[in-house]
């Protein structure tokens, strides 16, 4: 199993709107070079991951670092970042797009657009904050009108455990609300590189 450095783009809420085109069907789609049998080639499946969460949670950070295997402190999005990361597996090819939402309340109206065609969504909070939680549930509510329940793999993360004595949720917390929800639940830390890839290797997997 190994992992490719990936690309980092940003978009704003206007070029969305201007440009925004039908994803891909549910289900991860299988490619091949053209003109060649698919007999004996690895498949490459294209995999939609969107991020959510309040401002400053580590949405950015989180991506960031599975992405380019850094960390930086602020990464501030406007509207949205998209990040690409190739992870190879004994059956294939996995290409993650990640979508990375800003968490301010004026980009909350438009979220929906980023929604179309996702395989998973990570709602993030940050373990120092308990309001964190209370907004991720509000996105969790987003996604419910926008899928039905089998459509879409939601995994909750209690971001920043390098904070922990400034812990404001208690794992416990996490845990039983992600439980009563169906959803995956792990905590991470972009900083300390915490569980980052397990959270992507768990969403791809399940």
């Amino acid at each position: 199993m190994g992992r490719d450095l990936g690309r980092h783009e940003s978009f704003n809420e206007s070029s969305l709107l201007q440009s925004a085109k039908p994803q891909l069907p549910m289900g991860m789609a299988q490619k091949a070079t053209p003109g060649t049998s698919l007999e004996g080639i690895r498949p490459t499946y294209l995999y939609k991951v969107v991020l959510l969460g309040s401002t400053s949670v580590g949405k950015s950070s989180l991506a960031y670092r599975y992405v380019k295997n850094d960390f930086k402190e602020s990464l501030p999005t406007v509207g949205c970042s998209f990040f690409t990361q190739t992870l190879n597996l004994e059956a294939g090819t996995v290409k993650f797009e990640i979508w990375d939402t800003a968490g301010q309340e004026k980009y909350h109206s438009v979220c929906h657009l980023y929604y179309r065609g996702a395989h998973a969504a990570l709602l993030v909070y940050d373990i120092t904050n308990k309001e964190t939680l209370n907004r991720a549930k509000l996105w969790l509510r987003d996604l419910e009108k926008e899928f039905l329940p089998d459509e879409i793999v939601i995994a909750l993360v209690g971001n920043k455990t390098d904070l922990a004595a400034d812990r404001e949720v208690a794992t416990e917390e996490g845990e039983e609300f992600a439980r009563t929800k169906g959803l995956l639940f792990m905590e991470t830390s972009a900083k300390s590189n915490h569980h980052v890839n397990d959270i992507f290797m768990a969403i791809v997997s399940n």
